[in-house]
């Protein structure tokens, strides 16, 4: 898992079947590199998010027929970063 921030939301209107209709967003890690994530919590950007990747993101969305290798898995309440 890793903790990452909301910067936004990504729109495609022509996708992949195994991508469903889940909502996407913009991720970017504390060393500032931009990530996509499935989002099936209804984070908003600037919301603090912590994720599950690889097979496990799969699990994270409630169906492990998605396509996906990066899901959100909860929206941080709160939480200081350090820096």
């Amino acid at each position: 898992m890793e903790i990452m921030q909301v910067t936004g939301s990504l729109v495609c209107t022509q996708r992949v079947g195994g991508l469903k209709h889940w909502n996407l967003r913009v991720l970017r890690t504390a060393k500032g590199k931009l990530n996509v994530a499935v989002d099936p919590v209804g984070a908003s950007p600037g919301n603090w998010v912590f994720t599950a990747s690889g097979s496990a993101a799969r699990f994270a969305c409630g169906d492990p027929d998605t396509y996906t290798d990066l899901t959100i898995g909860g929206i941080i309440d709160f939480w200081e970063p350090d820096g």
